[in-house]
């Protein structure tokens, strides 16, 4: 009876580790929306699914978020020529941060443009308190710039807009008329004569001092953001009222007013920043706490931006860290990875911020695809691969070098791959978050790529699906799965 007993015990052990160890990819949903994307004839159901609204009890206040397939009908002709041009906009935004992180830490500035001098000092009456704020997202895959758009109102009377989202930017900006060269994008560009809440903001003014890259024009303040893909932004600083929908409004908030915006911003009217820094939209509000839920990128649905909303309760909690010598990037406080429900043997010091400022990991809106530091990467791939030996392998595809043919299956069981944050959580993904399709013949590729760069980077198709929030005075960030 013992004997029974035990071997009973073993067989329930086993048939748990089993169940936890693998996880079920339904192949044939993933592909349809590899084909529904390029079907010109579906329309979003709704891309106001979430409408901007307040709680009288909160004053929660909310954008909509938007995935970019479901504001513009791209021009692909199969989702293989699309998920390149992705990838590669992807590459682009990734050189993007990690030559920011470079320049700031080299500690040298290049740009022709010089510091503003400040004289005097003005109060901080345009820096408000916000009240609860939120609005909704969406993806933003088919227009050219970012991957989320908010549905942001801006002037008096309020006139709509598509905003990426930006969690590695700290300069909100739009733009605006006159165009000395503007790109295309799918509202009118903003005119400033057209809005009576629209105001220059001098050069001694707090918020022109705090720009890093500024000049001075008639006692005008001057803005300049440029990216490490080559993009770039130029014009006047100033402030102006943000509008949540329908249910309200604040005013004073900084931004540029670009008439000179070259790269890869088409489609969207401008950004939305919510970094660290001092100029972001969070920090100018005084924002407690934001969060984003990002849809599918192939959805035409869409979701939230909130402010100052409590985290659901279930929610996986790690430290939310600063790194000293770069206010902008959100750090989080990641220690590990699992596949297969084993913890892969990477050292942790591999995730931190070290005393020069580089390594750690940040969790970033605008880039698709996580970015590990080498050494994770070769664990997570040696390990994937040796626990998924019963999958059949295929040819890589673009910045992917494991990937799988899954042309004749409906559903197949993966390795499960998760994260481990300190104090010991783990957040588990969906198999739909690390294996993603890369055309509509049922290729599917591991959706994970090394970086040279000691800065790793967990990617938004790594969050889709999940709440992400940053609790800016508990210092936590908060993901929360199937909460959008």
């Amino acid at each position: 009876m013992a004997s029974l007993y035990l071997f009973l015990s073993l067989i329930t052990l086993f048939l748990t580790t089993t169940a936890a160890s693998t996880a079920t990819l339904d192949v044939t949903s993933a592909v349809q929306k590899t084909l529904d994307i390029l079907d010109p004839t579906i329309t979003p159901s709704s891309l106001q699914t979430h409408e901007s609204q307040t709680d009288i009890k909160t004053g929660l206040l909310s954008f909509t978020l938007h995935p970019r397939s479901s504001l513009h009908h791209h021009k692909h002709n199969d989702y293989e020529s699309l998920t390149r041009t992705r990838l590669a906009r992807d590459t682009h935004r990734v050189d993007s941060l990690v030559n920011k992180l470079n320049f700031v830490l080299s500690g040298t500035n290049k740009s022709e443009m010089k510091p503003v001098v400040t004289t005097t000092e003005v109060t901080t009456d345009s820096i408000f308190r916000a009240q609860d704020l939120s609005s909704p997202v969406t993806s933003g895959i088919s227009q050219g710039s970012g991957e989320y758009f908010a549905r942001v109102g801006l002037g008096t009377p309020p006139q709509q807009y598509y905003m990426v989202i930006d969690t590695g930017s700290d300069i909100n900006w739009l733009q605006c008329q006159p165009c000395n060269d503007c790109y295309q994008q799918t509202d009118p560009v903003f005119n400033p004569s057209a809005s009576t809440s629209y105001n220059a903001l001098p050069c001694g003014s707090q918020q022109c001092s705090a720009l890093e890259v500024t000049a001075c024009r008639s006692n005008v303040c001057l803005y300049q953001v440029s990216y490490g893909d080559g993009s770039f932004t130029v014009g006047d600083f100033v402030t102006e009222t943000v509008s949540f929908g329908k249910s309200g409004s604040v005013p004073r908030v900084a931004m540029g007013c670009g008439h000179d915006n070259e790269g890869l911003f088409v489609g969207a009217g401008g950004l939305l920043a919510l970094g660290g820094g001092p100029l972001s939209l969070p920090s100018q509000i005084k924002a407690t706490s934001f969060s984003y839920c990002l849809v599918d990128r192939d959805s035409k649905t869409a979701s939230t931006l909130e402010f100052n909303s409590a985290a659901p309760a279930n929610s996986v909690t790690a430290p939310l860290l600063r790194n000293p010598r770069v206010k902008t990037y959100l750090y989080v406080g990641m220690t590990g990875i699992t596949v297969g429900g084993r913890a892969l043997s990477i050292p942790p010091s591999i995730f931190a911020v070290d005393d020069s400022g580089r390594g750690g990991a940040i969790v970033d809106s605008g880039t698709a695809v996580t970015r590990l530091q080498s050494q994770a990467y070769a664990a997570l791939k040696d390990a994937f691969t040796r626990q998924a030996r019963n999958l059949k392998p295929t040819d890589g595809f673009s910045l992917f070098d494991t990937c799988y043919d899954f042309s004749q299956l409906t559903r197949v069981a993966v390795p499960t791959v998760g994260f481990t944050f300190a104090g010991g959580k783990s957040l588990a993904l969906k198999p739909s978050n690390y294996l993603i399709p890369v055309d509509s013949r049922g290729k599917f590729c591991l959706a994970f790529a090394p970086t040279d760069s000691s800065l790793s980077i967990i990617g938004n198709v790594q969050q889709q699906g999940t709440r992400v929030g940053y609790d800016l005075t508990k210092q936590v960030v908060t993901f929360s799965p199937n909460n959008c």
